[in-house]
């Protein structure tokens, strides 16, 4: 290693030699490129040398020497450790020579890989008579740290002996010795010689990666600043390391000056900069973008936590910015950073040091737009930097340090701008002349600055020593958690530093603390530092004229841990479990005449059990002969269940919308519910009723009950091997189905059918029928759970509306030719795909037979050159023949033109009847000579094109939602010389896998045998691959398309809009056709940009299965914010098989870009929540979006697709009283047309409206619509107002009334006993008084109508008179308690006193 240079820094020694000593040689250029991987921290215990070798140098001491080695680029890296000299002893007869060393070396890296070893040298130390040291090796070992599965190496279970090679480990250099080095011939194996050690992973040096760089190899002895000394006698500080407590500080006020000014200094850099690119190539000018400023604490080995940020400005630049005193010019040239530093991982530690890198962004060509993050390319150079310790003695405010410069290694890893040229002048003029950084420190959020001498006032007595602060760690400090500094700069996106180790992370803004008023500094001050304290940030100068404004009470926020209280909502599906139909039921079903469903062989299919989940085989579907399936949904009746409350009438109509596999999704018309006998069903609980479809004019249809839709499967339209994906699906998923009133266009409520039953295993029919529970959820509004309240559902009200009842069937059908059942499995396709011999011309058609083609004129082939002759002939002419290409509008429209241009040329004139032959032969050569242009026009063009077909190569995927899609492409060097091709994709869903990992999982998915390559690719600047290829030489590169996308996106309306008898689903009986999609182009070119290859990829986009759909109602133009629990993870279809205890890691992605959507895992066994974040539209918009869910790192495939929908309505806050009327008025806009709109609301015995009917909505009139809200129980809910256009039955408006109801004053309480389990319930009575003197008229009202009935519901009673209210308790089921309020209002409906019955039933 290069020793330090001489060290003018006095007390700083101590960082410079630990600098100089951890200076390491970087890995291979191969390995730096991609993204870096999780490093993996190892402990290596070097225990004893046995054998002929400890006696081979005798009596020479033996020492043990450790260095990294990359085996497949031949190339040693990192840092050479030395372990201590050891004497060989004597030792028993009989016995081995040995050397003891129990010497234990601890390192961490990253580069995970099989080539990646540990080289142990046996080193002989023979002193000299000069009194110097001669080293001879006398062997060395390889040590494999990685297997082959890139895991670290199993060799912790007992010690193992490690085989020596004669030799030196720099024999390893040698091209002859290829991988892998253990079997090759020059490697001699030295006998009976072996080295006992033992290698294993160290967890615990995970905790000092931030103090101990990668590839850095230490001895479990050396000390590293930051790190407590170990417990016992050990001294071993790695075993559990302890790290030191930091002692954050702030510095302010910061400013730079360049010597002598910085114009001059910024003039000479870029005269500097522009000799030296005019050397290389010729161009424009060059300016400073920006001026940056990189802080960070380093402890001599490397930097804590990765530098902040910061942008400079020149004070003049700030002092034209506000209203201040003019300073000097001295002041000017400084450059000033407008915000406060924090340093909280400073450690009270002698090498730990705040280092400074001043860094210009210099940029070619005009100056871009101010804020613009698009401009001309930008390159960073580092021009200076400097280190500043403050624990090493006592130090004043300001600190002023000088600046480093020219050709020495610096902390940043980068060439850093040379110093002014050497004088004759003192080490002190020479430190200023590189120039100087000077800035306040203080240890708290107060500010509490900290005195010292001044520099240059104790220049002379101490001319090395830097101004120091002095902390102790056992101070009091009150650090204030603000954000780290200043954040990165648009131009920084652009600028690309060049050969920097440790690129900067990204930070947040750190917000201005201005320094308090009346804070005085010292009298030997400069100036400049006193126009530097008054700079504030931008963000801080809020009032104009005030820029000093006082602030000594403003503080940074200190961020204590929070947890969100939006509360998880279960992502528990609907119960996909039906009951059984009992036989009035049945029979009920029977007399209403649904159609008989047939088989093929035209004969009823009969009713069957539902098949036993443990029957089912999937070999038998396999090998069935009637592979078309025709799946039948027939939908028969609709009930009302038995516990449905009185919240909501039952509706008229009702109509469906669900998706089945991949089909689109389905709208069903409007069925309405009629009794069996006739009767339209308009009450409550009830029969079943049967579903009828309506005609066009909205009258009951004549003919058979019920709804049937039809799919026909047959494997000629499915993709190859989509079978068994079909079959899995009706396997292991379920149908969700959304009931919609068909008159108000409000949910009714959700069903889910499993499909299981639909399998037939080689039946040739089954037919099951089903009742399924019509369920509506409701998520209440986001408040916080109390005590024992979080134990219950989060949000989240379940409540059963109703019964559907459904018939599933599956026909099984010959297909015309049964394909062959694939071999592979069902994800698997052409995976690999062939080149044309990669850029040699052979022909696309490889077959025998000879194609014969006609050849066309070029008029008929091209419109644009029928176009040009066509207007250079007369009108009476035959036209010229259509171009098949060109558009009949286009056509059409330039024959017009043509018309109107020829009439304004002839005008007065009289056309010829005939031509004569010489104008005829003026015409036939003007018309060759236009050809004659135009195909010398396009001959470059066409040879071109007919050149790029014939190396072009046409693959197709079939593209789902969330899926990637793998596929191999076999490229081919066809030159007879090696060259390095660049792989360009022009669109951002497909690109090349470049991680090995990646590239195997998906080979294991797909069961591809092609080879695999380690490190095959090579990345340029641009991020683009580039391969390497010999002569003749073929290889596989791997491709991956994976959308995100899909379309549309957002509803303009409610989904059940128009709907009429056309829009039956049921006509769909194959797969829809793919959305036409752009190819995409893949290049392959070599240097110069000449293809070779060309790949074009078209994607043909396929419908996804949806798992679970949500729905949430939410007030418009604002954020939904939700929290969704995910079920355990072994629960879901298809999770992976793990290890017991273990869980995977779960990721999302979204459809829709602007949605926020992430999840967080929060330890082994705790529940996992997906976090949304959704912006709302417009009323009555509807935003629909996807969330797929992995649980593979890589994101194969997904485990569930969850489809949300959004619906955005217009909010209406009710503060109100229980049991009391609250009255409001909606404003009405009414659109283009005239309307007949009526007002639906979801809870009718809680929600009036007048007008109640149907009524006119004028075009662009303005009416008002009375809303009566009157709650039955206190809280937080949502109701549902719809106004529906009654004729087409569209949503017009919809409002979300978010209402707040609290308890009212209740004057009296009773208590009464009921007994349970039946019976004719209870009657009694209790009496009220009338307090006023005059007659009043009284409205009674109850919390629960279900359980309390009143004689009647309004009376009259005279003033002060009694009046016996008579009360009827209705019978309950089960055991229990419940409150009950009773309400007497006035006739205005206001509350006059509340009474709360307390029923106990027992």
């Amino acid at each position: 290693m290069p020793a330090a240079g001489g060290d003018p820094w006095g007390e700083m020694a101590e960082w410079e030699r630990l600098f100089a000593w951890s200076r390491a040689v970087p890995p291979h250029a191969q390995r730096r490129h991609g993204v870096p991987e999780r490093s993996v921290p190892f402990q290596c215990v070097l225990k004893c040398l046995e054998g002929s070798v400890v006696t081979q140098r005798s009596p020479a001491e033996l020492q043990l020497r450790l260095s990294l080695f990359d085996a497949a680029h031949r190339y040693f890296f990192g840092h050479t450790w030395h372990g201590s000299a050891r004497t060989p002893q004597g030792s028993p007869a009989g016995q081995p020579p040995r050397v003891l060393f129990n010497e234990a070396v601890y390192f961490h890296t990253s580069l995970s890989h099989p080539s990646i070893m540990a080289v142990v040298e046996v080193v002989a130390v023979t002193p000299s008579p000069e009194g110097l040291s001669r080293d001879v090796s006398c062997g060395f070992g390889l040590i494999p740290l990685f297997d082959s599965r890139r895991e670290p190496s199993d060799l912790a279970a007992k010690d193992r002996a490690l085989k020596l090679y004669h030799g030196t480990p720099r024999a390893l250099l040698h091209p002859l010795l290829q991988d892998p080095l253990e079997k090759n011939k020059y490697m001699t194996v030295m006998e009976n010689s072996h080295l006992q050690y033992t290698l294993k992973p160290h967890p615990p040096l995970e905790t000092i990666f931030h103090l101990l760089p990668e590839n850095l190899l230490v001895s479990g002895l050396q000390k590293i600043p930051g790190l407590l000394p170990a417990h016992g006698d050990t001294g071993d500080s790695f075993l559990k390391p302890r790290l030191m407590g930091t002692a954050p500080c702030y510095l302010d006020q910061l400013c730079i000056r360049l010597h002598p000014s910085l114009e001059e200094f910024e003039e000479e850099l870029l005269e500097q900069l522009s000799s030296d690119r005019l050397l290389k190539e010729v161009g424009s000018t060059l300016w400073v973008q920006e001026r940056r400023l990189r802080v960070g604490v380093h402890n001599g080995l490397r930097f804590v936590q990765a530098p902040q940020v910061a942008v400079l400005q020149p004070a003049a630049e700030v002092a034209r910015g506000q209203a201040s005193s003019p300073t000097d010019s001295a002041a000017e040239q400084a450059l000033l950073l407008r915000s406060r530093l924090q340093l909280s991982e400073m450690v009270p530690h002698a090498a730990f040091g705040v280092c400074f890198q001043l860094e210009y962004v210099v940029c070619t060509g005009a100056k871009a737009a101010a804020g613009s993050a698009l401009g001309p390319a930008a390159a960073m150079h580092t021009v200076r930097w400097a280190l500043w310790s403050p624990f090493l003695a006592a130090s004043s405010s300001p600190v002023q340090l000088p600046l480093r410069g020219g050709a020495r290694p610096s902390p940043g890893q980068t060439l850093v701008y040379r110093n002014p040229a050497d004088s004759e002048s003192s080490q002190q003029v020479k430190r200023i002349a590189s120039g100087s950084v000077q800035f306040h420190v203080c240890t708290d959020s107060e500010e509490q600055l900290v005195t010292s001498p001044d520099t240059s006032g104790r220049a002379g007595k101490e001319p090395g020593k830097p101004p120091t602060l002095s902390l102790s760690p056992g101070s009091p400090l009150r650090p204030a958690a603000s954000p780290r500094g200043p954040g990165l700069s648009l131009s920084q996106l652009s600028a690309s530093p060049r050969g920097r180790a440790e690129p900067a992370v990204p930070r947040g803004h750190s917000t201005p603390v201005p320094r308090p008023r009346g804070t005085q500094r010292d009298g030997c001050a400069e100036p400049a530092a006193r126009h530097a304290a008054g700079i504030t940030h931008l963000e801080a100068d809020l009032r104009p004229g005030s820029p000093h404004a006082d602030a000594s009470g403003s503080e940074h926020l200190r961020e204590l841990p929070f947890a969100p209280t939006q509360l998880p909502i279960a992502a528990v599906g609907l119960p996909a479990g039906s009951t059984a139909l009992t036989r009035a039921s049945l029979a009920l079903l029977h007399a209403s005449g649904f159609p008989e469903i047939l088989d093929g062989n035209k004969e009823p299919v009969e009713v069957t059990e539902p098949l036993d989940p443990a029957r089912f085989s999937p070999r038998l579907e396999e090998a069935d002969a009637l592979q078309s399936n025709e799946i039948i949904l027939q939908f028969l009746a609709f009930s009302r269940a038995s516990q449905d409350s009185m919240e909501g009438t039952w509706p008229r109509t009702v109509f469906l919308t669900f998706q089945f596999y991949r089909f689109p999704p389905v709208t069903t018309p409007r069925l309405q519910l009629v009794h069996v006998d006739g009767e339209r069903a308009t009450g409550s609980a009830a029969p079943a009723q049967v579903l009828l479809q309506l005609n066009k004019d909205g009258t009951p249809s004549t003919g058979a009950p019920g709804l049937q839709l039809r799919y026909m499967v047959d494997p000629t339209f499915l993709k190859p091997g989509e079978q068994r994906c079909f079959v899995h699906y009706l396997a292991e998923h379920s149908l969700q189905m959304d009931v919609w009133d068909g008159d108000s266009l409000l949910l009714v409520g959700s069903a889910a059918v499993k499909l299981k039953p639909l399998l037939r295993q080689g039946r040739p029919a089954v037919r099951t029928l089903h009742e399924l529970e019509v369920a509506t959820t409701e998520y209440e509004q986001d408040t916080p759970a109390m005590g024992r309240d979080v134990l219950q559902p989060l949000g989240v009200r379940v409540a059963v509306r109703g019964r559907l009842h459904l018939c599933l069937a599956n026909v099984g059908h010959r297909c015309e030719e049964t394909p062959v059942s694939p071999r592979r499995p069902p994800l698997s396709r052409t995976r690999l795909v062939p080149s044309l011999g990669g850029g040699s011309l052979l022909s696309l058609h490889a077959g025998g037979g000879v194609k014969v083609s006609r050849a066309r004129r070029l008029a008929e082939v091209d419109g644009e050159l029928a176009a040009t002759l066509c207007s250079h002939r007369p009108e009476q002419s035959p036209l010229p023949p259509r171009a098949p290409r060109e558009a009949v509008a286009v056509r059409q429209r330039k024959l017009r033109r043509m018309a109107l241009v020829r009439q304004q040329e002839d005008a007065g004139q009289r056309m010829p009847q005939r031509m004569g032959w010489r104008e005829q032969r003026m015409r036939h050569l003007r018309d060759l000579q236009v050809i004659d242009a135009y195909r010398e026009r396009i001959k470059l063009q066409c040879i071109s094109q007919m050149l790029s077909q014939a190396i072009t190569v046409t693959h197709t995927v079939y593209a789902m939602l969330g899926t990637a899609e793998f596929f191999e492409f076999a490229l081919k060097n066809p030159y007879s010389v090696q060259h390095t091709v660049t792989v360009e994709v022009d669109h951002p869903e497909l690109r090349v896998i470049l991680d090995p990992r990646e590239w195997r999982h998906f080979k294991e998915l797909t069961q591809t045998t092609t080879p695999l390559e380690e490190d095959m690719f090579h990345l340029r600047e641009d991020l683009r691959p580039q391969v390497y290829l010999r002569p003749k030489e073929t290889v596989h590169i791997p491709f991956r398309y994976q959308t995100f996308s899909a379309e549309p996106a957002v509803a303009a309306v409610l989904g059940p809009v128009g709907l009429s008898e056309e829009e039956d689903a049921g006509r769909m009986q194959e797969e829809p056709r793919a959305a036409q999609m752009r190819p995409i182009q893949v290049a392959f070119r070599v240097s110069g940009g000449k293809p070779i290859a060309l790949l074009r990829v078209k994607v043909e986009p396929r419908p996804h299965v949806v798992d679970q759909t949500f729905r949430f109602y939410h007030p418009e133009l604002t954020f939904l914010k939700k929290a969704i629990r995910l079920p355990p993870w072994h629960t879901l279809p298809g999770a992976p098989v793990g290890m017991p205890g273990s869980q995977p890691e779960v990721h999302v992605r979204c459809s829709d870009p602007n949605v926020i959507c992430e999840t967080k895992n929060m330890g082994p066994g705790e529940p996992q929540d997906v976090f949304l974040k959704v912006a709302g539209g417009p009323s009555p918009q509807i935003k629909k979006f996807f969330v797929a869910i992995y649980t593979d790192p890589w994101l194969a495939a997904p485990l569930r697709i969850w489809q949300f929908y959004l619906h955005s309505l217009q909010r209406l806050d009710v503060s109100c009283t229980a049991g009391q009327l609250s009255r409001l008025a909606v404003p009405l806009r009414g659109t283009r047309t005239l309307r007949r709109v009526k007002a639906f609301c979801s809870h009718p015995h809680e929600l009036k409206v007048d007008p109640a009917g149907v009524f006119v909505l004028p075009p662009d009139g303005v009416l008002d619509l009375f809303v009566g809200v009157r709650p039955r129980r206190a809280g937080s809910r949502f109701l549902y107002l719809n106004l529906v256009d009654v004729e087409c039955h569209q949503l017009v408006s919809s409002w979300l009334l978010c209402v707040t109801c609290r308890q009212p004053l209740i004057s009296k309480a009773f208590e009464i006993t009921i007994p349970a389990g039946g019976g004719r319930g209870s009657n009694k009575r209790i009496t009220y008084t009338n307090p006023y003197p005059t007659r009043r008229l009284y409205f009674l009202g109850t919390s629960r109508p279900d359980l309390l009935q009143f004689k009647e519901d309004s009376f009259e009673v005279a003033g002060g008179e009694v009046y016996t209210i008579g009360l009827r308790f209705a019978p309950s089921q089960s055991v229990g308690e419940e409150e009950i309020l009773i309400h007497i209002n006035d006739h205005e409906d206001k509350n006059e006193e509340t009474f709360c019955v307390k029923v106990v039933y027992q």
